[in-house]
């Protein structure tokens, strides 16, 4: 995990963790209480030679790192969805180098888990999660690459710094499992 930080911000030490953390902080400008935000990521240097265009809207400049990625916002996600449902549709073009996804939860610490109830459905779990004082608001941005590279970003809601933000390739497992699905043909 990484929380070494320069002018309050986390380090970032490859191109995934830099997008990564690209996107969790344009998801904290937004504010809170969000819905999820689906990105697709591209190669910036095949993407300033592609689309000329669309990379000066984008403010990309010729110089930028070697192997960066480009975070594109997608089209919001269709409400009424479950999550898991929505990314099972999903197939990228070949031109997609990789995925992320922001995403809020309610966690709880592995102490409280041990207390859940055994006999509650979904809605009735999130009921209890969230009535439960222990609970932590979290924002949780994902990405993968076709690789298979992986990389998350966790910010707490009660901890909402640069500075804080957690970094790491397995943060999120079953997350970045569903985006890394979204590549299977």
């Amino acid at each position: 995990m990484s929380n070494i930080a320069t002018d309050g911000a986390p380090l970032a030490a490859n191109p995934l963790t830099r997008a990564v953390l690209e996107i969790d902080e344009y998801a904290s400008g937004l504010g809170w209480d969000r819905p999820a935000r689906l990105f697709a990521l591209v190669d910036t240097a095949r993407l300033r030679t592609q689309e000329p265009g669309l990379a000066d809207q984008l403010g990309l400049a010729d110089g930028d790192a070697a192997g960066a990625l480009t975070p594109i916002e997608q089209d919001e996600l269709p409400s009424g969805t479950a999550l898991d449902e929505f990314l099972a549709t999903i197939a990228w073009p070949e031109v997609i180098s990789g995925c992320a996804l922001t995403v809020e939860r309610l966690m709880l610490p592995p102490a409280a888990e041990a207390t859940i109830p055994d006999d509650l459905d979904d809605a009735a779990l999130a009921a209890w999660v969230a009535r439960h004082p222990e609970r932590q608001e979290v924002r949780m941005t994902v990405a993968v690459l076709r690789d298979g590279s992986r990389e998350s970003a966790v910010r707490l809601r009660a901890k909402d710094t640069p500075s804080e933000v957690l970094t790491g390739a397995g943060l999120v497992p079953g997350l970045a499992e569903a985006l890394a699905a979204t590549f299977e043909v």
